[in-house]
């Protein structure tokens, strides 16, 4: 089974949506977040992660709020930012690291 170092270490582009279930803009982010991992098979990964069930991955780093979304590429965080965006801008940013 891969984990989650595993998963931010390959060589695709990873957005990890930070999320927690009682969070009114996470849900609002939700449909989004995978509507994005479907369009974008093949070239970059999508994770959610639940904040609450995941604390020493939220604390390393350091979410302070949710929604937060980081692109990783290779292990390194490349591009962070919280709260809701629209599709079409969360596309143009995961599309900058896709090779």
């Amino acid at each position: 089974m891969e984990t989650f170092k595993d998963i931010i270490n390959g060589d695709r582009p990873v957005l990890v949506d930070f999320f927690a279930t009682w969070c009114g803009p996470c849900k609002v982010m939700s449909p989004t977040v995978e509507a994005v991992g479907k369009e974008l098979i093949g070239q970059a990964r999508v994770l959610k992660i639940d904040v609450d069930k995941n604390e020493a991955v939220a604390n390393l780093y350091r979410i302070q709020s949710v929604p937060t979304l980081i692109i990783f590429k290779k292990g390194e965080v490349v591009w962070r930012t919280s709260g809701v965006m629209e599709k079409s801008a969360l596309i143009e940013q995961i599309k900058k690291f896709t090779d």
